[in-house]
């Protein structure tokens, strides 16, 4: 074992890892900054850069990045009263109130060291996990690993959401999305309705930057103002960091809480610092302060959501069970680099696992030290419309999603699962539960198809698979009866009604329908199509749809039934509080959207990109000419610079063909 930590220490004190864990933190920083984005679209964005790096770098990139996001986010969270992501929801409640007052500095100090204090209590617990679950791990077989994966599920599709029914169809529409291409067990073609850019699969990358950074780039550009109202900070930093100091157990407890509730799969980002604050509240005598600007309402969830990462990195690491969306994208990027999660991570590569667990508290100290060195410059960035952001941000997900394959369908499908993305969330459809379903598809259906070769159907009756069936009837049971979602919506919700947000009394319940109707004929059309295949091709497919299909009918009842109010009505278009900011039109967005990959397809890329900055500059941003030609010279020579240093390519369109262009437009 002492070889083993001294191995691990030499790859974390190398010059070239921690320049890369560096450059994943700065990365992690400039995504967090963006409001509604998070550890999700970040990952997803750096994925396609990190081909060709060795296993190390590439991982310290990806640790880098998820490390710094729950810290980063914060400034969203307190500067502009909108949740930087998932996981920086509860700290709008009191550190939004706290900016208001002048106390914005006091908030963000006490938010940075209790990230930086749950970040480290993640990574120590994790160092001591590992060595006591390891004989746990090398005794699962493929059946219990199987039977894990929808233990994993099970928690993902119940506790996602508010709505059963939707939680569970979220989950049950990644995992047959997740199905598509070749059989594991048989190599059959699944559900590639004949095109072959689906016989390998829908690239991950474009899947998690379709599924969340499209919508929410779209919501933000449909909101047409300024991203926050004020830029000044105030005093009060070392004040926060006496307030982190001074309630120093509330902070240990969160951090526990934090860790525990990261490491159940299913669970993760988008509950944890609810559930902190939840607990902060009811262990407080004095509960008039909360949601006015109490400092242990920013204690509370800061230091649960930065201590979630190491407890999200147990299964993720050990079992394969991503236990948040984030950790769903990290398991992606570990098989893309050549690492299987599982118990090969406690015995020939134990070596890196201990990497990882003290790369994440190293990129934890570095997070917090930059958020507050930079705190300043980042209030100010904050002050600019988003409409003059919107257009990078544009490029940069369309140009990542590019690398995916390197075709130009991948801005077709990253369009495509972006629209999906789109009504998931409008409807309120959980889009974490869809993306783990994505993700961890392939691998269970690896592990059936190894339990029913090596047992076959015998492998239910092993004890330990007996066991975990136990557990996961347990877990949807409790999380059957769960509220915890209803409990974000109200906190969420103007006056703390819910109906109010959730759009309940829908006074259009077509759209809705029409969506659910459309994934019951998604999975009416897998179920038929797994028909068609070999027993072994089609029996996840197969099986999942048939299940699947039944829970779309009955969301299709209720949706058409159930009286005015029920959870199954929510629909954020017809949300009085999400009117009143101001929302655009949805279908106009997207035509920019699709106005770029129109003109990708005709001219190329960079021909396409420097039409839509001027474009959107000129007619959505209202920009002058001077400010329209600097942002766009700025914002595609860096694209230009980037691709040249990584050796990466652009779309390439039908004008390209027909004519030989100069560089840099061929």
């Amino acid at each position: 074992m002492t070889d083993v930590f001294l191995s691990a220490l030499g790859n974390l004190l190398t010059l070239d890892h921690l320049l890369h864990l560096g450059l994943g933190v700065v990365i992690g920083l400039a995504v967090g900054i963006f409001p509604g984005l998070g550890g999700i679209a970040g990952l997803s964005l750096l994925i396609p850069f990190i081909y060709g790096l060795d296993q190390v770098s590439a991982l310290a990139m990806l640790i880098g990045l998820v490390a710094v996001i729950p810290t980063s986010d914060t400034f969203t969270s307190v500067l502009m009263g909108i949740p930087g992501s998932s996981a920086s929801q509860a700290t709008v409640v009191d550190g939004f109130p706290l900016a208001k007052q002048g106390q914005a500095a006091r908030a963000l100090g006490a938010a940075f060291s209790a990230s930086l204090f749950g970040g480290l209590f993640g990574a120590a617990l994790l160092t001591g996990f590992v060595l006591v679950a390891r004989p746990i791990i090398l005794a699962f077989g493929s059946a219990e690993l199987f039977m894990l994966s929808l233990f994993g599920l099970s928690m993902v599709g119940v506790l996602a959401g508010a709505n059963l029914a939707k939680g569970v169809a979220a989950c049950g529409l990644g995992l047959i999305i997740g199905s598509i291409g070749g059989a594991p067990a048989t190599g059959e073609y699944r559900l590639t309705m004949g095109f072959s850019y689906l016989i390998d699969g829908l690239p991950l990358v474009v899947v998690g930057l379709g599924i969340f950074a499209f919508p929410e780039i779209v919501d933000l550009l449909r909101q047409e103002r300024a991203i926050a109202r004020a830029s000044r900070l105030g005093a009060g930093w070392m004040q926060g960091v006496r307030d982190m100091r001074r309630n120093w157990f509330l902070c240990l407890r969160c951090a526990g809480i934090g860790t525990l509730v990261g490491a159940i799969p299913g669970l993760g980002g988008s509950v944890v610092d609810w559930i902190a604050y939840g607990h902060v509240v009811q262990t407080t005598r004095d509960k008039s302060g909360f949601g006015r600007g109490d400092i242990r309402g920013v204690l509370a969830p800061e230091s649960a959501n930065n201590a979630k990462e190491g407890g999200g990195l147990m299964p993720t690491l050990l079992f394969g069970i991503p236990g948040s969306g984030s950790m769903a994208i990290f398991l992606g990027g570990m098989a893309l680099i050549g690492l299987q999660s599982g118990p090969s991570m406690v015995t020939t590569d134990l070596d890196l696992t201990y990497s990882i667990i003290w790369s994440l508290a190293l990129a934890n100290v570095l997070g917090a030290g930059l958020c507050l060195a930079l705190a300043q410059p980042i209030a100010l960035l904050t002050t600019i419309r988003f409409q003059l952001l919107g257009p990078f941000m544009v490029m940069v997900v369309s140009f990542a999603a590019f690398q995916a394959t390197r075709d130009l369908m991948d801005l077709l499908a990253l369009f495509a699962v972006g629209l999906l993305g789109i009504f998931m969330k409008r409807f309120g459809w959980p889009r974490p539960a869809f993306l783990i379903g994505f993700v961890i598809a392939p691998q269970t259906e690896t592990y059936l198809y190894q339990a029913l070769q090596f047992y076959g159907w015998d492998f239910v009756l092993r004890p330990g698979v007996i066991v975990i069936a136990l557990l996961t009837l347990g877990s949807i049971w409790l999380g059957a009866r769960s509220s915890v979602s209803e409990a974000q919506l109200t906190a969420a919700a103007p006056g703390g009604d819910v109906s109010k947000l959730a759009g309940a009394g829908a006074r259009d319940r077509l759209p809705q329908v029409v969506f659910a109707a459309l994934a019951l004929a998604l999975f009416g059309y897998a179920f038929v199509h797994s028909l068609g295949t070999s027993f072994l091709g089609g029996v996840f497919p197969g099986a999942t749809a048939a299940v699947m299909a039944l829970v779309a009918l009955y969301l299709l009842f209720t949706l058409i039934l159930a009286p005015a109010g029920h959870s199954s009505h929510f629909d954020l278009e017809q949300a009085p509080s999400y009117r009143e900011l101001g929302i655009g039109s949805l279908w106009q967005n997207i035509a920019w959207f699709t106005s770029l990959f129109v003109a990708t397809a005709l001219a190329g890329f960079v021909a396409a990109i420097v039409l839509y900055f001027v474009a959107f500059m000129r007619l959505k941003a209202k920009a002058g000419w001077l400010t329209t030609a600097l942002l766009t010279a700025g914002g595609v020579g860096l694209m230009l610079v980037l691709a040249s240093f990584l050796v990466l390519d652009f779309p390439a369109g039908l004008l390209q063909s027909l004519v030989e262009l100069p560089w840099p437009l061929r």
